[in-house]
């Protein structure tokens, strides 16, 4: 069995097997998060496999999510067809809390999880794990662990799934066959009682809310009432956090409702570099300052209350771009890897 790895310390791992093309996001440290050299590689990958005429089947170990899943690694495995993870497995969007918003498509995703539950994760950054992922349709089945892992005494579901390629180089497409493979190693899962989406009436009843101040005020009123223990911290969370990036967070998830995907995609590329070039505030800088660098924990926000953001500041932040300056999203697949990205300024700065 002819293997290819990539080397182990790169922040992405390629990794070849027959016909089978394995990507691993390789910053556990950093939550998977996505930065230039993630791009840079992720693209080289992609576009050399594109052109590999024995490549069949390329695997997102980040949809096979054995670990944190946040951020641009997050949205690479909530679109996909089949996304399996592990007890091992935690789901955040906590970019609120530094003055960010939900961004990777997430507008788009959050709003279309059941109730508002995608509000109250993007405004809370809460963490959902394998069990509460699938049953709120973030991921698709669940498989132990054990059944990853190469060296592992038990059948392995990568090689299984690569193997399947034989099978089906005819139709590459076949999605029974590919669920069949990944059904003989999953298992069905049951929410433990604790869990949070069991608390989706209240969380509908206070997240349903217009605005951040109205939700904060229903969850005042929710908290003293009996079995509503976990109000508290959510109070405690939302408060600490970003009270101009709750704001524009609640107001893109909420735009997202009725936006297409593309559409959210354009808005989020908007608001982040809005965002970073602090046009109302240098909230993003801030918030990682405290959370990742001085790690005091500490920010001053700037407002420092949510009923200081003006909503004529949160419009700015919400000016759309003119064409020529907005994100350019292909309209089909004819362009997807047709090595434009290798031969870039910006690819050749990231080597």
């Amino acid at each position: 069995m002819a293997q290819e790895q990539s080397n182990p310390n790169e922040v992405v791992l390629g990794q070849e097997i027959n016909g089978a093309r394995v990507v691993t996001l390789n910053r556990p440290r950093q939550l998977n998060g996505i930065n230039d050299r993630v791009v840079y590689l992720l693209a080289q990958l992609l576009e050399k496999w594109e052109k590999d005429a024995n490549a069949k089947l390329v695997i997102f170990k980040v949809a096979l999510v054995n670990g944190l899943v946040m951020g641009g690694g997050a949205a690479m495995v909530a679109p996909l067809k089949f996304a399996v993870v592990t007890e091992k497995t935690v789901f955040a969007t906590p970019e609120a809390s530094v003055g960010l918003h939900t961004d990777c498509s997430f507008s788009y995703i959050h709003s279309r999880l059941p109730g508002y539950l995608g509000e109250y994760l993007a405004l809370t950054g809460a963490r959902l794990n394998a069990k509460e992922m699938i049953t709120a349709g973030l991921a698709t089945h669940f498989v132990h662990s054990e059944y990853f892992e190469l060296g592992s005494k038990h059948k392995n579901l990568i090689l299984s799934t690569c193997s399947l390629t034989n099978k089906i180089l005819a139709d590459i497409g076949d999605e029974s066959a590919v669920r069949a493979v990944i059904e003989e190693f999953s298992t069905d899962v049951q929410l433990d009682q604790e869990s949070i989406l069991n608390k989706l009436p209240t969380i509908d009843k206070c997240f349903s809310a217009e605005t951040v101040e109205e939700i904060l005020k229903a969850l005042d009123s929710e908290v003293s009432v009996d079995g509503n223990q976990w109000i508290a911290p959510v109070l405690k969370s939302m408060r600490r956090s970003s009270p101009t990036g709750l704001k524009i967070t609640l107001r893109s998830v909420r735009e997202g409702r009725k936006q297409s995907l593309q559409e959210c995609l354009k808005k989020e590329f908007g608001l982040t570099m809005n965002i970073l070039r602090s046009i109302i505030t240098g909230d993003v800088y801030e918030g990682i300052r405290a959370q990742s660098i001085d790690k005091d924990n500490a920010p001053k926000w700037s407002p420092a209350t949510v009923e200081e953001v003006k909503n004529e500041d949160i419009d700015r932040v919400f000016e759309p771009f003119s064409s020529g300056h907005e994100l350019q999203v292909p309209s089909d697949d004819s362009n997807r890897w047709s090595g434009k990205y290798e031969h870039t300024v910006y690819a050749k700065s990231s080597q």
